[in-house]
């Protein structure tokens, strides 16, 4: 497939006919005769090929005077993997809408913090994906509207302006607009939802096959900061199939805080959100896909690292290993130093300390979860001679939580991952090492690599690559744009504890 700027329509009709899922979210199909936009894998009989256009969003979709299907439901499949393997001016605008900053800030608070006009920002986003940022803003209100619908009995004024609308006006006429339907019908038609408790929201998240849950969630479980995060073996979860562990972990959001518990399910991630302002779900959910990697593309992946003769039996064996990522990128930058040179046991010991006391105090009555892991504001105040470490190493870390706290540094959807990089070496104690993880996990660079990492050379050295980090780096260049995931597999031959689920 090609990229969303130049959709190839031989190809879209051929995955439409087909019914490829694995395309789903990177195009739409509208259908001419219908006024309708559809998935790639909607199961109704495809249109005729002259019936047919392409869009590569849904926003483009709406604003072309397209509804959603109510088949297939187009506005609920997985994202554009392009958002997230990218990191130019609109990928990195996509990611900074997901995560609600149009909502928040309005458009010129998007061009700000990616430091262009908001005419370039407008400019290059209806260029590439046939619509602006307020639009775009627009289609994820109109789903996170459609999620509180179907998902709680909130009324419809609360669910309006919790989904981000000025009005309820706005609100009804826009949930006509897109799904043809209104804000009542679209209730009547969803399952029940449960009473449950105000914020409480169950929901599936989408992503393409294959995944590896073991790979995914083993990581997770295994350096969860105890209060933080947690894994919570054979744990009943609300929204369908056969009970199952869940990680569950706390989240500092815009508005407020929250809890989620996700559960890998056959076809889908098992999410349930417990929000203290629902206005924060879009920007969870987001948060959620990306520390997952759930948008990514494991076939296109799968596919490069297979030319690799030595790394193909390892992607045959466990194909769809995904990067495990972070919901907050200052959090993950700190854990990272507080990680170095120490075993996993010994970092998740650092971070608990720091965790009970200087992290925000929760209430979770669902499980063992205490605070929010505290914010680089409340880390600053820390006294450096309290930090069980080395003294070059509290410098590494004082300085890092300075720079977050006073915004000299920020890590985030909109970081350039070059500058970031660049910025992040400049700081004392930051090797290689170090920088790779965070853009590997934080900034989510899908090809970043670790050729210094002790497990990635002993099991290169067991697989017959070559396993000095120079002879390394030159094969892992036929990898590129995966060597993050490269990783992923390296990791699990060497044994790494990290890449086996928890029972």
């Amino acid at each position: 497939m090609q990229t969303a700027t130049h959709l190839d329509r031989e190809h879209c009709v051929r995955a439409v006919q087909s019914k490829d899922a694995r395309f789903d979210g990177w195009f739409f199909t509208a259908v001419l005769t219908t006024r309708i936009y559809c998935r790639p894998s909607c199961p109704v009989v495809p249109p005729k090929p002259e019936n047919m256009t392409f869009y590569p969003s849904a926003a483009a979709c709406q604003q072309a005077g397209f509804r959603a299907c109510k088949r297939c439901r187009p506005d609920t499949s997985p994202g554009s993997p392009e958002w997230n393997q990218r990191a130019d001016l609109v990928a990195r605008a996509m990611r900074l809408i997901a995560d609600g900053v149009v909502d928040r800030e309005g458009v010129p608070g998007l061009a700000d913090r990616l430091g262009y006009s908001t005419r370039q920002v407008e400019r290059q986003l209806l260029a590439e994906l046939g619509a602006g940022p307020l639009a775009l803003a627009r289609a994820q209100r109109a789903q996170t509207a459609r999620l509180l619908i179907e998902t709680t009995p909130l009324p419809m004024a609360e669910i309006a302006f919790a989904a981000g609308f000025a009005s309820i006006r706005t609100f009804n006429d826009t949930v006509r607009e897109v799904f043809a339907l209104s804000p009542s019908e679209l209730r009547a038609r969803a399952p029940k939802a449960g009473a449950g408790t105000p914020g409480g929201i169950g929901l599936r998240l989408p992503f393409r096959a294959p995944l590896n849950p073991s790979n995914l969630f083993g990581h997770l479980a295994a350096t969860a900061v105890p209060g933080v995060e947690e894994w919570l073996p054979h744990s009943p979860d609300g929204v369908g199939g056969t009970p199952t562990g869940a990680y569950r972990r706390t989240l500092r959001l815009p508005y407020g805080h929250g809890i989620v518990s996700l559960t890998p399910r056959p076809d889908h991630i098992a999410c349930r959100l417990t929000l203290s302002d629902l206005r924060d779900l879009p920007v969870a959910i987001s948060r959620c896909r990306r520390m997952l990697d759930l948008d990514a593309d494991p076939v296109a992946v799968d596919d490069r690292l297979r030319t690799d003769p030595l790394l193909a039996p390892l992607v045959d064996k466990a194909p769809g290993r995904r990067v495990p990522r972070t919901v907050d990128e200052a959090e993950f930058a700190v854990r990272a130093v507080l990680g170095q040179q120490v075993s996993t046991a010994a970092a998740r010991t650092h971070a608990a300390r720091l965790v009970t006391a200087h992290g925000k105090p929760l209430d979770d009555p669902e499980g063992g979860l205490t605070h929010l892991f505290p914010s680089p504001e409340a880390l600053a105040d820390v006294d450096p001679e309290t930090l069980a470490m080395p003294r070059t190493r509290r410098t590494t870390f004082t300085t890092l939580v300075r720079e977050l706290a006073d915004g000299s540094l920020h890590l985030g959807a909109e970081s350039d991952w070059a500058e970031t990089r660049a910025r992040l070496l400049a700081l004392p104690g930051f090797g290689p090492w170090t920088v790779d993880v965070i853009a590997m996990r934080a900034l989510g660079d899908p090809d970043a690599f670790l050729p210094t990492d002790l497990g990635i050379r002993r099991a290169a050295q067991e697989l017959g690559l070559p396993s000095t980090p120079a002879a390394l780096s030159a094969r892992a260049e036929a990898w590129r744009p995966w060597r993050a995931y490269a990783v992923q597999y390296l990791w699990a031959t060497d044994g790494h504890p990290i890449n086996f689920l928890p029972v």
